[in-house]
């Protein structure tokens, strides 16, 4: 008998470890582009439907306590509810004002100022929807200093002032949102979006306060091919200047290829920074073939980011 029990607890050993760690990837299906945020004490990661543009047309969201066990919200925005956006929704970002939650995005993947698309707003009064169209309209409909309008973030700053940088096609804008999400603030000089482009910029941006310092972090390479990446810089101002330090998270050809497009969140209680980002498996050559992990991020004793290990186990259980 008592050897019995030992083989039961032998074979169930395995289980009870998997369940301390998230795993790589942390939720099933083909899922890009994450933005990881907190709400209370939940974790909530919004991420791109990665399939092909024509049926990219709607968004879930993941919610969980401790990074190990995951909710799905099915179609918390969809085309049905922006009617000027027909395919490519992605990237979303998401901040909470005022008692309202804002979801920004991405959609119709326009290649001029003369196709109806860019970036838009969505709100809700929950952090899982359903979100309807803010504006009726894209908030960012043109090209500005050369900047796609896509891979949206909204930053704010420890002053109150929010912030949306963007920018694709190697080029990225910053511009300062107005009180209730309808437009922007110009600049004491007159203009509205400032390029904030570093050295090596693709798209994907993103950006965090930590003791003080600016970091803003960005995608390097295609999307589509195993050479993706983030890198990243610190400034003084969210305007900059920001100057290239390095990447951080690259590929591990015995893991996953493609690793870029990421965000980061904090845990202030442990103290404890996690990059969220999608990656692409071994053997999958479909571009839209992408899956979202999560990694511990770490500080070296002079504030500069340590390269990340992307694994296979992803992160120990964390609660708020």
């Amino acid at each position: 008998m008592k050897l019995n029990r030992f083989i039961i607890f032998f074979l169930l050993l395995p289980l009870f470890v998997q369940a301390q760690t998230s795993g790589n990837p942390i939720f099933p299906g083909w899922y890009a582009d994450p933005e990881a945020q907190i709400f209370g004490k939940t974790y909530w990661i919004y991420p791109t439907y990665s399939a092909k543009y024509k049926e990219q047309v709607f968004m879930d969201a993941f919610s969980s306590k401790d990074l190990i066990t995951w909710k799905k919200h099915e179609r918390i925005i969809d085309t049905a509810s922006i009617k000027w956006a027909n395919k490519a929704m992605w990237a979303p970002s998401i901040t909470q004002k005022d008692g309202k939650y804002y979801l920004f995005f991405g959609a119709n993947d326009i290649q001029s100022d003369k196709e109806v698309g860019g970036i838009g707003v969505a709100v809700a009064d929950k952090p899982e929807g359903p979100y309807k169209d803010h504006l009726g309209k894209p908030l960012v409909d043109k090209f500005y200093n050369k900047a796609q309008p896509i891979d949206q973030f909204v930053f704010k700053d420890k002053d109150g002032q929010y912030y949306l940088i963007y920018g694709g096609w190697s080029h990225c804008n910053i511009a300062k949102l107005n009180k209730d999400f309808t437009g922007f603030i110009p600049y004491p000089d007159g203009t509205t979006f400032k390029e904030i482009t570093p050295e090596g910029y693709t798209e994907g941006s993103f950006m965090f306060i930590k003791d003080g310092k600016y970091y803003f972090m960005w995608s390097e390479g295609g999307w589509t091919g195993p050479n993706y990446f983030v890198a990243y810089a610190i400034g003084d101002s969210p305007l900059g200047p920001f100057k290239r330090i390095g990447r951080i998270l690259t590929q591990d050809h015995t893991i996953a290829r493609g690793a870029g497009h990421h965000s980061v969140v904090h845990n202030e209680k442990k103290d404890l920074w996690y990059i969220v980002y999608h990656r692409r498996p071994i053997g999958e050559t479909d571009g839209n073939h992408r899956v979202t992990c999560i990694d511990l991020m770490t500080f070296d004793k002079d504030g500069l980011i340590n390269p990340v290990k992307i694994t296979k186990e992803g992160v120990k259980k964390s609660k708020l």
